[in-house]
């Protein structure tokens, strides 16, 4: 923020205006009603680039120029409203204009040292609401500070002994909650895509890697010749989506993988490339897999001479003869007649569910695994990209794979889109998880650097003219998902990669955690009517930002939400935290309005180093309190979902591999206890402390709920985030029988981040009254 100017509205109010910097066509304006919650940033594009000391004049009480300097020392200015969302074309103004605006700055001294600024005359109840605000983030800020390092001395009173309290289950006070509460985000960050859950053994098959991906990568990235070079060409490409290709005469090509390519003995893999012969003469090529010169996979293709002068696609069956964690992939081109080679390609056979083009069986398997009830894709800040020119257009990830668009990754790597639309959709089938797309608002993330005008951020939005061709593209998107092919072109697209009934689509995201700026809702709204006008039974879910209450995103877009509640069915909150914030916000959602749109919570974990069993139990802490609002909070997902060991963008993730290996930290089972334990009718419960206990500190370290399936089954869920054992005692005298108790669950200790769950059975007594013990840092979920 530089040379900011603050203005009181004589219509109430106060507005903002500040440079952005010397080179951004834009300056940055904020308004506020109360001095306190600011409306997220609005950045006016004018016609220069730098637009320096912005001022305000006050033309009326409903009408205000902002003016501005420029690099060689001009003036421009341009008009508002009282509400500053709207601003005329820049004109050029005076300099007498400007300094007759500038306002001359008030001096004050605070804790000994002086300050220029603005200074207006306020009543204490005003000065009282800015006092109890910063108040409370203080407090709060101390809170969200709680740590477990510190548990030895905050719970020395309970002297290590086992701390009691009491859980009643009224059983026969029940409310409905969604039973799709847990579910998955998967983002193509940390190669969680491409060299990750994308079962492709080769990298840059396409040559398409360039230096807008990283600055060092160029088409041969990751591929070396055994003649020390290889001609990449760009006539007459496979496709224009993909025209880079590459040229051999006599020659090897290596191809290294991610990372190395691991292959198993016996384990067949399916090898594949399209070429074209420079004259149309035969040729053949032998294929390998090679590991520090020794081979362990080979095969012949031919190419007959004939009708060789067009791209055709040929396939081979390699099966090793051996294991190695990081062979290479040799293709050997025989005599010197030149071939054209595009899209070489190299999957193991083994893929999840047996799909051609599919996923990698292992990671998939340990997605399927948490049962999750939806899948959130194809990402978050991915989905509305670096800039207008990096939006994620889904219709780019569809069809042949030489056809699909490639791109750079906001994540600072490359996207093949070999993971596409149709596979996602088709791995939320297999694993039967209701499929959320989310697509970008028509503005790109707020985080963008900036564009060949020096327009960075949201870059002004998709520009208006061209909104109508993007709102249908994901109206096309729709269509295609849930289509008849006999009506609909789209359709007949899906029918055509093989899968003719509809996905059912239910579901579909419009934003991502964006700052809920006039040009976003102007764009958001477009497309959420248009979507509901055509498509009423779709739920349609918003955002409201990156972070929390009282955060000025969350504010502003809760109440475009509200505004928009007939077209806005369910709102995307996003939060990361730390440990003592999860522990110290269990009634987050209590006072939440029942008619409001619903919460989707689609981003969230408790961040402490690279995780461990303080994020997990602090998380399954604040889930029993969503649990308990349910009929609100409709869904959540935790994030991110997978990390390449060496390639993480982000920590912690729930799910950590490399080429052969898995780790499954503490979050994955917390979330893949409550996901397989769900229910959906919540059951009114209450936990305190043993009578005569008047402790609150201890208390507000453990959770309980008690949610229903459809099918009658009872399911308890506890946490204790104690450093001692949790003796509790349960009247559950209005549930029907109990004959039976078991349990799952997790333990440790606070920075333990590799553990097993555990499995046993607690003793049932007579009469629906029971006694059971959960060890120090536990959470379990016991099924009645």
């Amino acid at each position: 923020m530089y040379t900011p100017f603050i203005t009181r509205l004589s219509s109430g109010g106060y507005a903002a205006v500040f440079s952005v910097n010397d080179s951004a066509p834009c300056f940055a304006v904020a308004f506020s009603d109360d001095m306190v919650t600011w409306r997220p940033q609005d950045y006016p594009k004018m016609s220069v680039r730098g637009c320096l000391a912005p001022v305000i004049r006050c033309d009326s009480d409903n009408a205000y120029t902002v003016l501005f300097k420029t690099k060689d020392g001009k003036v421009r200015k341009t008009a508002t409203d009282a509400r500053f969302r709207h601003f005329t074309p820049d004109v050029a103004a005076t300099s007498q204009e400007y300094e007759k605006a500038d306002v001359k700055r008030d001096t004050v001294e605070i804790g000994g040292k002086r300050f220029a600024g603005f200074k207006w005359a306020a009543d204490s109840a005003f000065v009282d609401g800015l006092d109890r605000y910063f108040a409370n983030l203080s407090v709060n800020g101390r809170k969200s500070a709680e740590n477990l390092k510190d548990d030895a001395s905050r719970f020395a009173f309970l002297g290590g002994k086992p701390y009691p309290a009491t859980l009643t289950i009224e059983g026969k006070k029940m409310k409905d909650i969604s039973d799709k509460l847990v579910g998955v985000f998967f983002e193509d960050i940390s190669y969680a895509a491409d060299g990750g859950l994308y079962a492709e053994l080769v990298q840059n098959r396409d040559f398409e890697y360039s230096s807008s991906d990283r600055g060092e990568w160029n088409a041969t990235t990751s591929w070396r010749a055994a003649s020390g070079k290889i001609n990449v060409l760009t006539d007459n490409p496979i496709s224009k989506n993909n025209p880079h290709y590459v040229a051999v005469t006599s020659d090897t090509l290596y191809n290294s993988g991610w990372d190395g390519i691991r292959v198993m003995k016996g384990a067949k893999y399916d090898f594949s490339f399209y070429v074209r012969m420079a004259q149309g003469k035969g040729k053949r090529f032998i294929v390998k897999l090679v590991d520090n010169g020794r081979e362990i996979a080979s095969a012949t293709v031919t190419v007959k001479q004939g009708k060789t002068s067009e791209w055709t696609k040929y396939d081979a069956v390699l099966t090793a003869s051996e294991d190695a964690e990081k062979a290479e992939l040799a293709v050997v081109a025989l005599k010197d007649d030149e071939a054209h080679l595009d899209m070489i390609s190299l999957f193991p056979q083994d893929t999840f569910n047996g799909r051609k083009n599919g996923l990698r069986k292992d990671l998939a398997q340990t997605i399927a695994d948490l049962h999750p009830k939806f899948i959130r894709f194809p990402g978050g800040c991915m989905s509305h990209g670096d800039g207008l020119g990096n939006i994620y257009h889904w219709n780019h990830t569809v069809g042949p794979l030489y056809d699909r668009v490639p791109d750079r990754n906001i994540w600072r790597y490359h996207q093949t889109r070999g993971l596409g639309f149709y596979e996602y959709f088709q791995f939320c089938e297999d694993i039967q998880a209701e499929p959320l797309p989310v697509l970008a608002a028509g503005v790109p993330c707020q985080n963008s650097g900036a564009d060949s005008d020096g327009y960075g951020g949201q870059q002004g939005g998709i520009p208006m003219e061209d909104m109508p061709a993007y709102i249908e593209e994901i109206l096309n998107m729709i269509e295609w998902a849930n289509g008849d092919p006999a009506t609909s072109k789209w359709a007949r697209m899906r029918a055509d990669a093989g899968h003719p009934a509809p996905f059912n689509l239910k579901y579909i995201g419009i934003g991502n955690e964006d700052i809920i700026s006039t040009v976003f809702e102007e764009r958001c709204l477009m497309i959420c009517k248009a979507i509901k006008e055509r498509y009423p039974e779709i739920t349609v879910c918003g955002t409201v930002g990156p972070f929390h209450a009282p955060s000025s995103d969350y504010i502003e877009g809760w109440k475009f939400a509200n505004e928009n509640r007939n077209v806005i069915d369910m709102v995307d909150e996003h939060y990361y935290e730390s440990v003592g914030w999860f522990l110290n916000n269990a009634r987050y959602y209590d006072n939440y309005d029942r008619k409001a749109p619903k919460v989707y919570l689609g981003e969230y974990a408790a961040r402490t180093g690279k995780g461990g069993l303080d994020c997990a139990l602090a998380e399954a802490f604040y889930l029993c309190n969503i649990e308990r609002n349910a009929d609100v909070v409709e869904m959540t997902s935790y994030a991110p979902l997978l990390s390449k060991n060496g390639h993480s963008n982000w920590s912690p993730d729930m799910i950590y591999f490399d080429n052969g290996n898995i780790t499954l930290t503490p979050s994955y089972q917390t979330q893949r206890l409550f996901s397989t334990y769900y229910g959906n009718k919540y059951i009114t419960s209450s936990l305190k402390p043993a009578s005569g206990n008047s402790d609150t500190l201890a208390v507000n370290r453990i959770a309980a709920s008690v949610v229903m399936d459809k099918w009658g089954k009872v399911f308890l869920k506890v946490v204790n985030v104690l450093p001692v054992e949790l003796s509790l005692d349960i009247d559950a005298k209005n549930l029907p029988y109990v004959s039976r108790m078991r349990y799952e669950g997790i333990s440790g200790k606070p920075g333990q981040v590799s553990l097993k769950p555990h499995t046993g059975e607690y003793k049932v007594d007579l009469g629906g009254k029971f006694h059971i013990t959960l060890p120090p840092y536990s959470f379990r979920v016991i099924q009645m």
